[in-house]
């Protein structure tokens, strides 16, 4: 498993990840084949452009807001909030403000078994 933390530890969120002002920022907090969590920051304005990922994927904001576009409809975000997609589907990001995310990204078994 691949993570930038160590298990056990307690972490303050706003220190996990920081905003840079030149490009989104992420994360990793541990990834493996099957799936991971990673965190994002954006700078009001910075986006992540039309893409699709080939995972489930849980999308919340903890701090800001976002712009969340997925199959050509617009999604407002805020903190506290959270928001589900499926595998292999096009969207964008845009922060409306300085904004931080946790995604969590999960794969289907294809064989159906127990994970």
């Amino acid at each position: 498993m691949k993570t930038n933390f160590k298990f056990g530890e307690v972490i303050k969120f706003n220190d996990a990840i920081k905003y840079n002002s030149e490009k989104v920022e992420f994360k990793t907090v541990f990834e493996t084949t099957k799936g991971g969590v990673s965190l994002v920051a954006l700078k009001a304005g910075q986006k992540l452009d039309t893409h699709t990922t080939p995972f489930e994927v849980m999308i919340t904001v903890c701090e800001g807001e976002i712009e969340f576009t997925m199959l050509d409809k617009s999604n407002r975000i805020k903190a506290g909030e959270f928001f589900l997609m499926g595998a292999d589907v096009a969207h964008s990001v845009v922060a409306n403000i300085d904004s931080k995310l946790m995604i969590v990204k999960i794969k289907e078994n294809p064989h159906n078994e127990n994970i």
